[in-house]
C-alpha cells in the first residue's frame, strides 16, 4: 500500500505519538513487527473496515477475538444503545450481571461461581491470587510463549507483543515477584510431571492456554491437557485454563467443552464482553467461595459488570445460540486455511497453518509449530512481506506472526475467496523474491 493512500493515517500517526507513548496504546498496534504506517480505523461493519483515508478492509483480526458477529452487529448495538440510555455505570448491583454469569454457568459447567472484572488481565491476576491464597502456595507454573495478560508474576517468557519486539521480559518486574513463576515447554507433559515431583507441594496453580494463541495458534498435543489435569490433581495444584481467546471461540463452551478436560478455575473475556472491555473468572464453589465478601482473599473493581459490557456480551451470546453457528465457522475457517495452504504450495512458499474452529496462524517455516521454541523459527521478514502485500490488497491482518487470524460470522465465501485470491498474488511475489 503506498503512503499517499495512508496520507491521513500517517500525519494520525505522527499526532499520536506527540501524546501516546509510540502512537498506540497496545504495542503491536504501531506495526512495529511488520513495518510501514498502521491504518487508523475510522469504522467498522460486518466483516469490513474502513480507515480515515477511505480504504476498505476484509478484517481478520475483529479486535483481536472478541468480534465473532463481526463490527456493530445490529442486535449488539441496540443492546448497547439500551443500556446507555438507562445509565453506564452505577457501582451497584444489577439484573444483567447475573444474566450473563448464568449465561456463562450454562456453556461452562465447572464455573460454578463466576466473578465480572474489567479485562482479561484483571481476571488472570485474580484468578491466580485466589489460587494462592486456597492453596496456601506461592508458586505458579506457566508456559514458554503463552501469554496472560500484563500482570508482573506472569510476564514471564510470554508471547504476543512481547516476543514481536524481542523482550520475552519486561523491565520493572520485581525479581521477587518473576522467582515464583516457572515457565515450562508448551505440550511437554513430561516437563510438567518432572518439576512437580520435586516441588509440587510449593505449587498453587497450574495456568495454560488450552489452545495457545500467543504465539501464535498452537492446539494441544494428543493427550496434553489430560495429562495436566491428572498432574495436577495428583499433586493438590489448581489447573487454570485462560480461556480468554478460546472462550465461546472454538465452541460454545470453550475449550472445556471441545477437549473434555474440566479446569478448576477458567479465565474468560473478549466475546463475553461483545466488544466492550470485560473480563471473568470462575470455577468450583468451594474455591470461588473464598473470595470477598464470603472470604478473605479480596478482588475488587468499580466498574467490574459494567451495564453496557453485560448488555454487549448477553446479546452476543444470545446470537450465537443460532443452530449452526459454530459448525459455519468452523467450515468458514478451515476453508480460509485450505485455501492459504493451497496459494503458497502452488507459489512454492514454505508454511504451516495452525487452526483450530474459527482461529488460525499461518507460520511462515517449513516444519510443524508444536510450541514456543518452533514458532521462534518462523520466517518474520516474509511474514512482514506478506502482512505488507495483503494489507495492500485490502485484507487487514495481524501485524504479528505470533497472533490469530480470527474468522467471524460475519464474513462470507465472498470475503473468503477474494481474501485467498489476494493470497495468491502476494505468494507470487514472495517467490520472485525469494
Amino acid at each position: 500500500m503506498s503512503e499517499k493512500r495512508l496520507k491521513k493515517s500517517g500525519a494520525a500517526f505522527e499526532r499520536a505519538k506527540k501524546a501516546i507513548p509510540g502512537g498506540v496504546n497496545s504495542p503491536v498496534r504501531a506495526f512495529g513487527a511488520v513495518g510501514g504506517t498502521p491504518p487508523f480505523i475510522a469504522k467498522g461493519s460486518g466483516a469490513h473496515l474502513t480507515d480515515i483515508d477511505g480504504n476498505e478492509y476484509i478484517d481478520y483480526v475483529g479486535s483481536w477475538g472478541p468480534l465473532i458477529l463481526g463490527h456493530a452487529h445490529p442486535k449488539v448495538v441496540a443492546a448497547i444503545k439500551e443500556a446507555a440510555e438507562d445509565g453506564s455505570s452505577f457501582g451497584a448491583p444489577t439484573e444483567r450481571e447475573t444474566r450473563l454469569a448464568e449465561e456463562i454457568k450454562d456453556a461452562f459447567p465447572s464455573m460454578e461461581l463466576v466473578r465480572m472484572v474489567s479485562s482479561g488481565t484483571e481476571a488472570v491476576m485474580s484468578a491466580v491470587r485466589l489460587a494462592r491464597g486456597f492453596t496456601g502456595r506461592d508458586r505458579v507454573i506457566k508456559f514458554d510463549g503463552c501469554y496472560h495478560g500484563h500482570t508482573d508474576a506472569l510476564l514471564v517468557k510470554a508471547g504476543s507483543g512481547a516476543t514481536t519486539f524481542g523482550h520475552p521480559s519486561s523491565p520493572g518486574v520485581p525479581e521477587g515477584l518473576a522467582r515464583d513463576t516457572v515457565s515450562l515447554r508448551y505440550n511437554d507433559a513430561d516437563a510438567v510431571a518432572d518439576y512437580l515431583a520435586k516441588n509440587g507441594d510449593e505449587v498453587a496453580a497450574l495456568i495454560v492456554e488450552p489452545v495457545a494463541g500467543n504465539m501464535g495458534v498452537v492446539p494441544p498435543a494428543e493427550g496434553f491437557l489430560e495429562a495436566l489435569r491428572e498432574l495436577t490433581q495428583e499433586h493438590g495444584v489448581l489447573l487454570i485454563f485462560d480461556e480468554v481467546i478460546t472462550g465461546f471461540r472454538i465452541a460454545r463452551g470453550g475449550a472445556e467443552e471441545r477437549f473434555g478436560v474440566t479446569p478448576d478455575l477458567t479465565v474468560l473475556g473478549k466475546i463475553i464482553g461483545g466488544g466492550l472491555p470485560v473480563g471473568a473468572y470462575g470455577g468450583r464453589r468451594d474455591i470461588m467461595e473464598r473470595i470477598a465478601p464470603l472470604g478473605p482473599v479480596y478482588q475488587a473493581g468499580t466498574l467490574s459488570g459494567n451495564p453496557l459490557a453485560m448488555a454487549a456480551g448477553l446479546a452476543t451470546l444470545e446470537a450465537l445460540k443460532k443452530p449452526g453457528t459454530y459448525e459455519d465457522l468452523e467450515r468458514k475457517g478451515k476453508l480460509l486455511s485450505d485455501g492459504l495452504l493451497a496459494a503458497a504450495k502452488e507459489a512454492g512458499v514454505r508454511v504451516t497453518s495452525n487452526r483450530v474452529g474459527s482461529m488460525m496462524t499461518l507460520f511462515f517455516g517449513p516444519g510443524k509449530v508444536t510450541n514456543y521454541d518452533d514458532a521462534l523459527t518462523s520466517d518474520r521478514e516474509r511474514f512482514a512481506r506478506w502482512h505488507a502485500g495483503m494489507l495492500a490488497r485490502g485484507v487487514y491482518l495481524a501485524p504479528s506472526q505470533f497472533e490469530a487470524t480470527f474468522v467471524s460470522t460475519a464474513h462470507s465465501g465472498d470475503d473468503i475467496r477474494e481474501t485467498i485470491a489476494a493470497a495468491v498474488e502476494v505468494f507470487e511475489t514472495l517467490r520472485e523474491s525469494s
